[in-house]
């Protein structure tokens, strides 16, 4: 680098500047990719318990005359009694209680096995031939990349 100095006592310095040019390149790699995809199936064994329930129904006979207030149904313990009450008609009309019925719910727990298929995809991905030159396409340095 040269440093020049004239009468004033400045001094002159050459600047060099550099130029950049840009260009993009398209690389073909291919005619593109093949996927084959597989599909596959297992089957598993699902053990559980399921709660199933069961009703026993007894019919009681009752046969007595209801006098004052109407029985309703009610709760005895895990039995539900739900009285089915008669008109009859005598002299004068009363109230007998004809029967209950009594339901007892039973639960039962059972052990099931059951198959069940479950399906899995895989994708393989085959890239077909790569044999053609990359192309240039030259670009202004203004230009965005």
């Amino acid at each position: 680098m040269v440093m020049q100095a004239n009468d004033d006592r400045m001094l002159r310095m050459p600047v060099v500047q550099e130029e950049l040019e840009l260009g993009r390149e398209r690389v073909e790699t291919g005619r593109g990719v093949r996927l084959h995809k597989h599909v596959t199936e297992e089957t598993w064994r699902i053990d559980d318990a399921v709660l199933r329930q069961q009703f026993d129904i007894e019919h009681i006979p009752v046969n007595t005359w209801v006098d004052g207030a109407l029985p309703t149904r009610r709760q005895e313990g895990d039995c539900l009694v739900i009285p089915v009450l008669e008109e009859v008609l005598v002299v004068q009309k009363r109230v007998r209680l004809k029967e209950e019925i009594r339901i007892t719910v039973r639960d039962n727990a059972e052990t099931v096995s059951q198959a069940v298929v479950l399906r899995s995809e895989q994708v393989d991905i085959e890239r077909l031939d790569e044999t053609r030159a990359p192309a240039r396409e030259p670009r202004s340095p203004s230009a965005p990349p």
